[in-house]
């Protein structure tokens, strides 16, 4: 079967879902209001609360939540076959990713734009509050730590990415000045992707590297330092002078990659020589269900857009109006970058024939970022006439700039949860930015060469949890917008069905992974995933009770009518 087949059947789904079912999801399930005074407004201290224009905002909270998981997940995922991934990437975006992305942000506006954890006291207990925090804290420290071993090993496997990576802060920089001087949108975004690419052709010939050992460290290990030290310097900026401009031209770097890539499938028209569904899998290779819906998160729905949606994005919304534009579009973006994923790497731009595909592929995980990166620039240097070594630099630099930007927000979203504490109990020295910063930063540093010794890949031993935690941290997020919309006596079926579906495939998934983990003696994976799954009981508990109460509340209020 042609790509082709598979990019026109997506993206006719991806069409639909933001044509015609966000649009009624916006009107008569949120009922986003133009009029509504956002936190933006109402807080506006010109660092955290920033009203930003949607186009701004949406490039943000685009390339905050997409990283390199919608990528990763479906490159992997094709191992069981990609009609399973083509299938969950299509649907998921339609009604479960963007359900929960705009609902998460909206959820927060409406509720002064506190973090889901946060808001989650207001609606359904002080109790659920302090068992958010903990899963939210736990994901955003695998995310950190694990992103930044992924972009220090892009940095170390591919030289030229390191020049425009780094490029792409001080064009971003120069940018949020020129914006807060009112310079025009249009002529900064031209300017900026322009610099942009520039960058990247002139990484071609710079290949930045680090000594191979320094400081007693590899350049691994180094490259892992030198990133949180960035990270914390950017998580304490206001998100005007570079959080935002960019998060920006990274949307549109991808925007022009999604083009490219595209483009080359149209132009190629590439057959798919991987297996619509794989019969030959390897011996332990885990059941697709519920694994498929675990391993492919971003990309169809996760639960780090709702820490993204409610802890950044929902204090720069300038209107109500723009969560569908911000949160449902920036699900779609990550939806059309997994679907492109599945053709890169299930079609002749990655293996000529089935029989190479299935040596490629032996086993469960031997795809991920590599294989798109082989896959994309073969597609990109066949059809468009460019060197395969700037399509490679350009697919490099578009994950690690992914991976960058989640953590800028990462750390950031990370400080918000300690300064919560710091709220919660009475803890002064967590309210401040800089000791919540440094607090976070360590913690994570501590999860890399506490646990990963002097590679400072410690993330990457808790990384198995993060598929279950986060689409867990999914269905809890669903909940909170449920039972609020069921105080408001507002239909909630829209999103209480994706929630029970992604919470029973996380929840078995979180089970077979404790199994797994007790049988090969990893005790610190079993408790961590225990207390996941534990915490992820008592919130649906709490949950069951206010519901409970709510119905009864009705029902005696029909009885007095």
């Amino acid at each position: 079967m042609s790509g082709i087949m598979i990019i026109l059947f997506g993206l006719a789904g991806l069409s639909f879902g933001w044509f015609v079912y966000s649009r009624f999801i916006a009107q008569k399930i949120y009922r986003l209001d133009p009029d509504f005074k956002t936190p933006a407004h109402e807080f506006n201290d010109g660092v955290d609360y920033v009203p930003t224009n949607k186009y701004v905002l949406w490039g943000h909270h685009f390339t905050s939540v997409a990283g390199a998981a919608p990528i990763v997940g479906p490159a992997i995922a094709v191992y069981w076959g990609w009609v399973p991934a083509l299938l969950w990437v299509t649907f998921g975006t339609i009604f479960f990713a963007g359900v929960h992305d705009m609902g998460a942000l909206w959820a927060s506006t409406r509720n002064k734009g506190k973090s889901i954890g946060a808001l989650s006291e207001n609606v359904i207990g002080k109790r659920t509050r302090s068992l958010f925090l903990i899963v939210i804290f736990l994901l955003l420290l695998m995310v950190n730590a694990v992103f930044a071993v992924v972009i220090a090993g892009g940095f170390v496997g591919t030289p030229g990415s390191v020049f425009p990576a780094w490029s792409a802060i001080v064009v971003a920089l120069i940018i949020g000045q020129l914006l807060r001087r009112n310079y025009s949108l249009v002529l900064l975004t031209i300017a900026g992707v322009v610099a942009l690419y520039l960058s990247i052709w002139a990484g071609t010939f710079i290949e930045l590297t680090l000594p191979e050992t320094m400081f007693g460290l590899t350049a691994n290990a180094n490259w892992i330092i030198i990133l949180f030290v960035y990270a914390a310097i950017a998580s304490m900026l206001p998100v005007w002078m570079l959080l935002q401009p960019r998060d920006f031209i990274n949307g549109m770097q991808l925007i022009v990659g999604l083009i490219l890539l595209y483009g080359a499938v149209f132009l190629t028209m590439p057959e798919m020589t991987a297996p619509m569904f794989n019969t030959q899998t390897a011996a332990n290779t885990p059941s697709i269900f519920p694994l498929l819906f675990v391993t492919i998160a971003c990309g169809a729905i996760s639960g780090f857009h709702g820490i993204v949606a409610s802890g950044t994005s929902s204090k720069q919304l300038d209107k109500e109006t723009d969560a569908r534009f911000v949160g449902y579009l920036g699900a779609i973006g990550e939806g059309s970058l997994a679907l492109i994923t599945i053709v890169a790497v299930c079609s002749v731009a990655y293996a000529a024939s089935p029989e190479q595909w299935h040596t490629l592929y032996a086993n469960f995980s031997d795809g991920g970022a590599p294989a798109f990166i082989a896959g994309g620039a073969t597609l990109i240097s066949s059809s468009w006439g460019l060197s395969e070594n700037f399509a490679q630099v350009l697919l490099a630099t578009m994950v690690a700039l992914f991976a960058g930007t989640t953590m800028d927000s990462g750390v950031r979203l990370q400080r918000y949860i300690i300064q919560e504490w710091g709220d919660i109990y009475k803890i002064n020295l967590f309210n401040k930015g800089v000791p919540a910063t440094l607090i976070a930063v360590a913690a994570c540093l501590l999860l890399a060469f506490g646990a990963g010794g002097s590679s400072g890949a410690g993330g990457m031993i808790i990384w198995p949890l993060f598929g279950a935690t986060n689409q867990i941290l999914a269905s809890l997020t669903l909940l909170v917008i449920t039972v609020m919309l069921m105080k408001m006596d507002r239909p909630a079926i829209y999103t209480l069905v994706p929630m029970i579906f992604v919470l029973i495939t996380s929840f078995l998934a979180g089970l077979i992974q404790l199994v797994d983990f007790y049988q090969a003696g990893n005790y610190l994976l079993v408790t961590l995933d225990f207390i996941v799954l534990v915490v992820s009981v008592l919130v649906m508990l709490e949950a069951a009770s206010v519901v409970s109460k709510l119905r009864k509340d009705k029902a005696a209020a029909a009885d007095v009518r």
